[in-house]
């Protein structure tokens, strides 16, 4: 057992639970399972992308993204079940998901913003299951930090990879957009310190969306396969979700140093 630094011991379960947070986190395994859909390794796929489809990508990601924002500022339910419900979610993303498969790239601005937004209030259910009191503006900026687990970004080193490293990037412009949301009360699309927090957001889900896509464009895959890898897309989130807020609990009760020391420990094994 994992002995803590400033004398409490960790218990059997919650050293289990940090255990399977870090196989999570640090395991994702997202493009592996895809490419198994496809039949195709999806590294090579992504070169085939048409001319432009990158820049369409991208301002589809950021105005999803940009969805989730305001469904974290506005209309999460703080009092809703307690016990999150993954396989609703992921039904509805399977449907959303055979559209995409049915009509490729064409059809990206109708299915990722709902996609994503299915997304966001999975990623509220399991945050609530975990603990979090989602009344505050805090614990729902933190569900979209989520999004930030789908892949790396351009800008990565190996200095910043790993989970604690995508929290450490974010904070900062997590914290400025908690203040700016608190004091005004509303989400502006425009406003500095929201397009900062989109953009080291985007940078890490526009990688995963990408794959998706390309995926769900292969013209043997279909609407069927399209449905079969938008499950996949919002597992690998549900998975993420897990781990983030499993890590979180975790704090409120050791302290994050202490959870941080722990989480390596469990990594160099």
């Amino acid at each position: 057992m994992i002995g803590s630094t400033d004398g409490m011991e960790w218990t059997s379960t919650d050293l289990d639970d940090l255990t399977n947070a870090v196989g999570m986190l640090e395991n994702p395994g997202l493009i592996a399972k895809v490419s198994d859909v496809v039949g195709t390794p999806i590294e090579y796929i992504l070169k085939t992308l048409p001319k432009g489809a990158g820049d369409k990508i991208t301002k589809v990601t950021h105005d999803s993204l940009m969805a989730a924002v305001n469904l974290a500022v506005k209309t999460i339910d703080p009092r809703g079940r307690s016990k999150p419900r993954p396989r609703s979610h992921q039904a509805l993303a399977g449907l959303a998901g055979g559209i995409g498969g049915a009509f490729g790239l064409v059809a990206l601005p109708i299915e990722l913003p709902i996609t994503t937004t299915v997304i966001m209030r999975s990623i509220a259910d399991i945050a609530r299951s975990e603990g979090e009191d989602l009344s505050d503006l805090g614990p729902r900026l933190a569900c979209l930090e989520v999004f930030a687990m789908g892949g790396p970004s351009d800008e990565d080193d190996s200095a910043e990879s790993g989970y604690f490293a995508v929290r450490t990037a974010l904070a900062q412009a997590v914290s400025e957009a908690t203040k700016y949301v608190a004091r005004r009360a509303v989400v502006e699309d425009g406003a500095p310190v929201i397009v900062r927090l989109l953009a080291q957001i985007a940078a890490r889900f526009n990688t995963v969306v990408s794959e998706k896509i390309v995926a769900q464009g292969v013209p043997i895959v279909g609407a069927l396969g399209g449905a079969t890898i938008n499950v996949l897309f919002i597992e690998h989130f549900q998975d993420m979700a897990r781990g983030h807020f499993i890590v979180r609990r975790l704090e409120r009760k050791y302290g994050e140093p202490e959870v941080r020391r722990a989480y390596s420990e469990i990594i160099s094994h």
